[in-house]
């Protein structure tokens, strides 16, 4: 009896290993707003890191978290520390590449709950009197945060703050825009 119950759980750690590593080894979470606003009001709200503080959901998990930043306030090599409660963790954000009013890219590092780097890019595309902003934050996952994944998946986690940050982004830009 011991035997087939030992024998059971081996198959169920092969089975799972087998499952977690042919998961994916990158991952993607993408979303648009259309904003009626010019692209450098908009731009500017992205690019300064501490008017990002202002819409970006992510800040409002702790609004306790402790922030420092370092470099200019906005544009390339501007960046950002936080310390936060067990939900905000703990990381860092880097501008890494800055084309004014067309892209914003960052080096997202995170230090707790797990570390792990990841790609943060905003694009802003002209549509008229609107713009098209694009946040998309690409990564990859190591075995174990592609275990983790098998019960947090990352698109429905980080996808509704895209949607609920670009809906902030949306309402402050387009008042600003029509002051």
């Amino acid at each position: 009896m011991l035997k087939f119950i030992l024998l059971g759980l081996l198959v169920i750690v092969v089975v799972f290993v087998i499952v977690v590593a042919t998961r994916p080894d990158h991952f993607r979470v993408s979303r648009s707003a259309t904003i009626t606003a010019p692209p450098a009001v908009i731009f500017g709200k992205v690019s300064d890191l501490h008017k990002m503080q202002e819409w970006s959901p992510f800040a409002k998990i702790d609004p306790a978290a402790k922030m420092t930043y370092t470099g200019p306030d906005s544009g390339k090599d501007a960046s950002f520390s936080w310390v936060g409660n067990s939900q905000a963790g703990e990381g860092s954000m880097t501008c890494t590449e800055c084309q004014p009013n067309e892209l914003l890219g960052y080096r997202l590092d995170f230090l707790k709950p797990f570390k792990g780097t990841n790609q943060v890019e905003f694009i802003f595309k002209p549509n008229g009197d609107q713009t098209v902003v694009s946040w998309t934050m690409t990564g990859t996952y190591n075995f174990v945060t592609k275990a983790v994944s098998l019960f947090m998946d990352c698109e429905k986690m980080c996808g509704p703050m895209f949607e609920k940050g670009l809906a902030d982004l949306k309402s402050q830009s387009e008042s600003e825009a029509h002051k």
